[in-house]
């Protein structure tokens, strides 16, 4: 995955993530709505076939829109293990 910054501010980021689809996308959205700092999480791919998804994020000003990305990361991060936990002993 490339994250590519188009525009940053403090209380604003937009960005794209080369190579992802839609399943991370919404993923990596609920988990920043989530955080009671963001006001706005949503992203758009513009062409279906080639297009990126690109990412806006705005807080509430309280906290940087990096640090509530680095926070849904670890998040989502914490739940894939979780998630192979229990499958790992499913399958077992």
């Amino acid at each position: 995955m490339e994250m590519n910054v188009l525009e940053e501010s403090p209380k604003k980021i937009v960005f794209e993530l080369k190579g992802e689809t839609h399943s991370f996308c919404n993923a990596l959205k609920d988990a920043l709505l989530g955080n009671s700092h963001v006001k706005l999480a949503t992203y758009i791919v513009k062409h279906p076939l080639v297009g990126q998804p690109q990412f806006t994020v705005e807080t509430d000003g309280t906290a940087k829109p990096k640090k509530v990305l680095g926070d849904a990361a670890e998040k989502l991060g914490k739940e894939a293990a979780e998630l192979r936990k229990v499958f790992v002993k499913k399958v077992r």
